[in-house]
């Protein structure tokens, strides 16, 4: 089975916990993707923050985007991957958490990330097939 540094997305763009959660939309709208990794000043990974999150924690609670920091949105702790750990344990993470995008680490360094669509792209469709039931049903 691939690894998640064989499957991954390398180079992945954070968002620092000092950011605003607007400034995070405009990357966000920039890049064409629908999360990034919040890391902190000592690149350490703190948390993902969605495009869900910014409507749900943000906008629907009536916070202004503009002063809301995206590390106050960071999670307690991440969900991750090592870079070398197997397909076979990206699809039970992922299922576990029931989660679609998967931050991979190399030590403590965010290495890039393994989204639903690379594990679609990389594996036969019976496991993914799997892990969008794992992920989906309530």
């Amino acid at each position: 089975m691939p690894t998640a540094r064989e499957i991954m997305t390398p180079d992945v763009e954070c968002v620092t916990t000092d950011e605003t959660v607007f400034e995070a939309a405009e990357k966000m709208a920039r890049l064409d993707v629908g999360s990034l990794p919040i890391c902190g000043t000592d690149d350490r990974l703190k948390g993902v923050l969605t495009d869900r999150d910014i409507v749900i924690k943000v906008l629907a609670k009536g916070k202004d985007p503009k002063a809301c920091l995206a590390g106050s949105l960071a999670q307690t702790e991440a969900v991750t991957i090592g870079a070398d750990d197997d397909a076979k344990e990206i699809l039970r993470t992922m299922a576990k958490h029931k989660i679609r995008r998967l931050p991979v680490i190399d030590g403590h360094q965010l290495v890039g990330i393994v989204a639903l669509a690379d594990v679609a792209r990389a594996l036969p469709d019976a496991p993914v097939g799997d892990l969008l039931d794992a992920i989906t049903v309530d």
